[in-house]
């Protein structure tokens, strides 16, 4: 293993609309060695809501403010569903401080027309309601595998908890900046850094096929299926997460 100084730090952004508590499991597995930072995005998480207009641009820059706050010049990004997303503009933004990249369950396409309408209707739910109920209803269930959702009863109950723990001012603003995201599939060929992929083979919501075509564009990608896992790998299989993310590390 190699010695502290030697590792970059690791930053792990979570995925909408969970918190960073979702990398919880996961860190425990992680060398204690190895510097590991964990923000809120958008609010969620305990963190407070950005003043800007909803951008994921506005999250990458926090990231690379965080970076100079910690002292740090560069780190490994790895980003879950929307936190890949942010990774991806921050590679985008920032590209000279990012010393490698994670892409779990997220995409490098923007949202179909359908997909934002989606996701402002959502939006326009939460405010209104002043709740989470339709993240419940419409959301949750589709973050976890089959697996998870047949024998895995404590990460179905860690899920709707950490929903509920969402504000929805939070709720709406993520949605909308992931609505709002740019195309990053060229992008990719620019990102030089080491690259990992990860799917889970039961994720419904960005299919393994999708996954592969992005490993595939990154010069130095690698794709790792996880079975038996759906949309959460950290909370679905923490000691797959966590082996991919010391595997890029060391």
């Amino acid at each position: 293993m190699s010695r502290p100084d030697e590792s970059p730090a690791l930053v792990l952004l979570h995925a909408f609309p969970l918190g960073p508590r979702m990398f919880d499991h996961a860190r425990l597995l992680l060398d204690p060695r190895l510097r590991v930072l964990t923000p809120g995005l958008a609010g969620l998480g305990g963190g407070p809501l950005p003043a800007a207009e909803p951008s994921l641009d506005v999250l990458a820059d926090d990231v690379a403010r965080m970076l100079d706050a910690e002292g740090l010049p560069s780190a490994v990004v790895a980003g879950v569903s929307m936190g890949g997303y942010v990774a991806l503009a921050f590679a985008r933004r920032h590209r000279q401080r990012l010393a490698g990249l994670v892409l779990a369950s997220s995409r490098a396409a923007a949202d179909p027309p359908a997909a934002r309408d989606r996701r402002e209707r959502v939006a326009r739910a939460v405010l209104a309601e002043g709740g989470v109920r339709v993240l419940h209803e419409e959301v949750a269930p589709g973050l976890l595998g089959e697996t998870s959702h047949t024998v895995r009863p404590d990460v179905v109950e860690d899920v709707r908890r950490l929903v509920e723990e969402a504000s929805p001012p939070a709720v709406a603003w993520a949605q909308r900046a992931m609505a709002a995201r740019p195309d990053s599939t060229d992008l990719l060929a620019g990102i030089d850094v080491p690259a990992v992929v990860l799917a889970g083979e039961e994720d419904t919501i960005v299919p393994v096929a999708e996954a592969a075509a992005v490993a595939a564009a990154l010069p130095a990608g690698r794709l790792v299926r996880v079975p038996r896992a759906g949309h959460l790998i950290p909370l679905e299989d923490p000691p797959a997460f966590a082996a991919a993310l010391e595997e890029l590390t060391r």
